[in-house]
């Protein structure tokens, strides 16, 4: 599907996939207009390819008091910190796309505490990468201070779990040492 090495792992073939893999990339090749990297080098162990995606969904579609921007800001801010080049660059896209911000994903990477976001914003993302780098200490003291900023406790669940998820695809994205589409760098640069 791509000439350049995109993993250190081989890509299967379209041909070679089961009909419900082959299907999905067909269906994101006709929305997005190409296959994202993540999907052709998961797709080596299809199990495992099909919970990631189901878990994915699970947590990035379902409806939340977290806008789909803001989950977003959680895969940058925290991808960035675990040193995961793919899904900076790809969630990056995405949430400039989502935010309508052509400045927003660099911000947040760079240093979130000095985005132009809000302050409930900041406070998501502080508690996202204590989740990522020192769950341990996790206190009533941060839910207190999370109801504060107006999280529910579903939404406190879904900043968890989409650290955590992330926290795995960022570490498959750098063992497999996964290439970020060329088209995400592009996507959502000349929002304005």
């Amino acid at each position: 599907m791509q000439d350049k090495k995109i993993s250190r792992f081989p890509i299967p073939k379209l041909g070679e996939l089961p009909d419900d893999i082959k299907n999905q990339f067909i269906s994101v090749q006709e929305k997005i207009g190409f296959v994202p990297n993540v999907f052709l080098t998961l797709a080596y162990r299809p199990d495992e390819f099909r919970a990631f995606i189901a878990y994915h969904d699970a947590l990035m579609e379902r409806k939340s008091g977290l806008s789909k921007a803001e989950k977003e800001m959680i895969v940058v801010a925290t991808s960035n910190d675990n040193g995961c080049q793919y899904c900076v660059i790809a969630h990056g896209a995405i949430l400039r796309i989502r935010a309508k911000d052509p400045l927003i994903a660099d911000q947040i990477a760079i240093n979130y505490k000095k985005a132009d976001i809000s302050e409930r914003q900041k406070e998501m993302l502080k508690f996202a990468l204590k989740v990522s780098n020192d769950s341990r200490s996790i206190s009533a003291s941060d839910f207190s201070n999370l109801t504060k900023h107006g999280f529910s406790n579903d939404d406190i669940w879904d900043i968890a779990g989409i650290t955590a998820f992330f926290g795995l695809s960022n570490r498959m994205a750098n063992f497999t040492s996964m290439q970020p589409n060329l088209e995400f760098y592009r996507m959502g640069r000349d929002l304005a």
